[in-house]
């Protein structure tokens, strides 16, 4: 088992479902995990099980995100490895659609990533290392009809993940997208009428995060997509 270069992690926008799976993950391989959430106390049963800790944070308060950062740095130390999973989405036609859900939507989808990233890599870049992971969708790439604001959150997500991986890579800080191209499995089950593997598993796909995480500097990732078999190009 190859050893990671990262001893504490915080996950941002932590629910039961991907960033459980995540934190399952990272906590067997001995790293500390700090999951952050507007509702933290619904993470109690998980951080019984694997040892985590729970923070309450509003990703779209860039003072709460400062507070978080501070709270961790407290308890935990600083995280060397960060990665936003928080997500909003308002749907329906453009002219139905209410300006203040979809500002709600902009600052937790891409706002929020901006404010976690800036200051998960001003605590990085001091020591000369960290990953920051971004978790996006199939709107990261493609907008589908009665979902702007959810595609223009997500498309300003990807923007951030390029840009600072082309301004963080060359000072030691790996940063990466995953666009997550279909839908994922709730609690890992599977639903008797849906064909086989037509659901991500989100075991399978914090397994590829941590490969991310395992990845050689020479050889580093900035995107991945995972999609089963059922979606399209």
């Amino acid at each position: 088992m190859k050893q990671l270069p990262y001893t504490t992690a915080l996950i941002v926008g932590a629910g039961t479902g991907l960033s459980a799976s995540l934190a399952r993950l990272l906590r067997s391989r001995g790293i500390a995990v700090a999951l952050a959430s507007r509702e933290p106390a619904a993470l109690s049963p998980l951080c019984a099980t694997i040892g985590a800790s729970a923070f309450r944070c509003d990703a779209q308060d860039e003072q709460a995100v400062a507070r978080l950062f501070d709270e961790v740095d407290r308890q935990l130390g600083p995280p060397d490895v960060v990665v936003y999973n928080a997500s909003a989405r308002a749907r329906g036609p453009l002219t139905a659609l209410d300006p203040a859900e979809v500002r709600r939507v902009l600052l937790i989808n891409g706002f929020g990533a901006f404010a976690v990233a800036q200051c998960a890599a001003s605590r990085m870049l001091a020591r000369g290392s960290g990953a920051i992971l971004f978790t996006g969708a199939s709107a990261s790439v493609k907008g589908y009809a009665e979902s702007a604001p959810f595609a223009m959150g997500k498309f300003a997500v990807r923007g951030l993940a390029q840009s600072l991986a082309r301004e963080l890579a060359p000072r030691g800080i790996h940063v990466a997208h995953f666009v997550i191209d279909g839908t994922i499995r709730r609690n890992g089950q599977v639903a008797a009428e849906d064909p086989p593997d037509s659901r991500l598993d989100p075991d399978a796909i914090a397994s590829t995060y941590l490969h991310v995480l395992e990845q050689p500097r020479s050889a580093w990732t900035w995107e991945i997509e995972l999609r089963p078999w059922v979606e399209r190009f």
